[in-house]
């Protein structure tokens, strides 16, 4: 078994907050495939960078993330540039790790 979060921000880079349709879409595309999601909404996750000597950056993301028995990596990478044109984003974090159900 595999947990699979994506990190998504909530806004562009012009500080513009993305419409809650986008991560309605999100949930109601995980839920369809992998048959449940869970998303962290109410609280989102603080994210800051630096890369080389250029201020750092910072964002703020919610965390959505799907248990699945089998890991599809190539539908997981095509997944992930889908959500990197929908959020307009150079990068989405998409982790994942083995984990065992007690």
């Amino acid at each position: 078994m595999h947990l699979v979060q994506i990190l998504l921000p909530l806004r562009d880079g012009q500080g513009r907050a993305f419409p809650k349709s986008n991560f309605d879409k999100v949930a109601a595309k995980l839920t369809s495939r992998f048959g449940g999601v869970t998303a962290y909404t109410r609280t989102p996750a603080e994210g800051r960078w630096k890369v080389g000597t250029s201020p750092v950056s910072e964002d703020d993301v919610i965390i959505v993330e799907v248990m699945v028995a089998e890991l599809d990596k190539a539908w997981w990478r095509t997944y992930r540039l889908s959500l990197e044109r929908t959020f307009k984003q150079q990068h989405v974090i998409v982790r994942v790790q083995a984990i065992e159900i007690l």
